[in-house]
């Protein structure tokens, strides 16, 4: 399965860490992000790695090459950071089947292989891994409504008054028809074109939509202080003596 890496922003709540670097070159316990993104997708069997670059694309294109520990990267060049569904439509024309997506800013150490065992399945049209936050941090996400068979019935970006405090978490598998419902999307009211409201239309289709639970943690990297967090994980495990 390809997998595709979003991975063309600026980074500005991680200043000063990218004041001389694009957010993907930002070094968490050694490495740079990406690599932490891009080992989780090599160990999920990525066939390639479709890596969306836009601000100071060069920086991540001259250090990671064509091939990432043995697997190709096709890099795909988003000239507006206009929303995650705007990044998304400039993979379609690299796309042959079912794929897997994971924001360049995210670290994982969870169960990433249920969501794509799930849509290996064929009876789903997209699997997201999904996790319960508290209340009052749901504003920050994307925010999924289910039923009582675990399908993703409702998706909202970033509420005022969240419906629920289960979160998109930024690991998905889609089918190709995502694209067609980015093609879609108006922009929001944050002037985006929002990856939730191309899931909404997906819904709204009668496209089937999974929601697996995580079973572990994960941290999205937005904030200096998200970096240290996420290096101080790392080293726990790092320092954990082998069972």
């Amino acid at each position: 399965m390809q997998a595709v890496v979003l991975a063309a922003g600026k980074g500005t709540r991680l200043k000063p860490l990218t004041d001389d670097k694009p957010k993907g070159m930002v070094e968490v316990n050694g490495q740079p992000l990406l690599a932490h993104v891009f080992d989780q997708l090599i160990g999920l069997n990525a066939s390639e790695l479709i890596v969306i670059v836009g601000y100071q694309k060069e920086d991540i294109i001259s250090h990671f090459g064509d091939e990432y520990r043995d697997t190709p990267i096709t890099y795909a060049h988003q000239r507006d950071q206009a929303g995650l569904a705007h990044a998304l439509l400039t993979a379609e024309e690299h796309i042959d089947d079912d794929f897997m997506l994971m924001l360049g800013d995210n670290i994982f150490r969870a169960n990433l292989e249920d969501v794509v065992n799930r849509q290996q399945e064929n009876r789903t049209d997209a699997a997201f891994l999904v996790e319960e936050v508290p209340y009052e941090q749901a504003s920050r996400y994307g925010v999924c409504n289910t039923n009582e068979y675990g399908e993703i019935v409702d998706v909202v970006e970033k509420p005022d008054d969240p419906p629920s405090n289960l979160v998109m978490t930024g690991f998905y598998t889609f089918t190709p028809a995502i694209f067609h419902a980015a093609h879609l999307v108006q922009p929001s009211d944050r002037g985006e074109y929002e990856l939730s409201d191309a899931i909404d239309l997906l819904i709204q289709s009668g496209r089937t939509i999974d929601a697996i639970r995580m079973d572990g943690w994960r941290i999205d990297v937005g904030y200096p202080e998200d970096r240290d967090k996420a290096e101080e994980r790392l080293q726990e495990l790092d320092e954990a003596p082998a069972e």
